[in-house]
């Protein structure tokens, strides 16, 4: 089981503090998100349960991420990954 960040993209669109870019944390299991979220300081409000659950993050709170134990995936293998579980 693991927590997994994506790359972070850069959107014209945003406003602070996602202006710089975000990306997403996900996980295998919605515990292990939720735990590593608590750790880096996440609140479990902006938890989003619709499509994939995910928090989104910062380029600045993604590196609090990686640094607590998260692992970078790409965006597109994490779709594979969850397409074959859910066969």
């Amino acid at each position: 089981m693991a927590v997994y960040v994506d790359e972070v993209r850069r959107w014209w669109w945003a406003r602070p503090p996602f202006h710089r870019g975000s990306c997403h944390l996900t996980a295998d299991s919605e515990h292990e998100l939720h735990a590593l979220a608590g750790r880096i300081g996440l609140h479990r409000a902006w938890f989003q349960p619709r499509s994939r659950p995910h928090y989104d993050l910062t380029p600045a709170i993604r590196e609090h991420a990686l640094a607590a134990g998260a692992v970078f995936m790409p965006a597109r293998e994490q779709v594979l990954l969850r397409r074959r579980a859910s066969r």
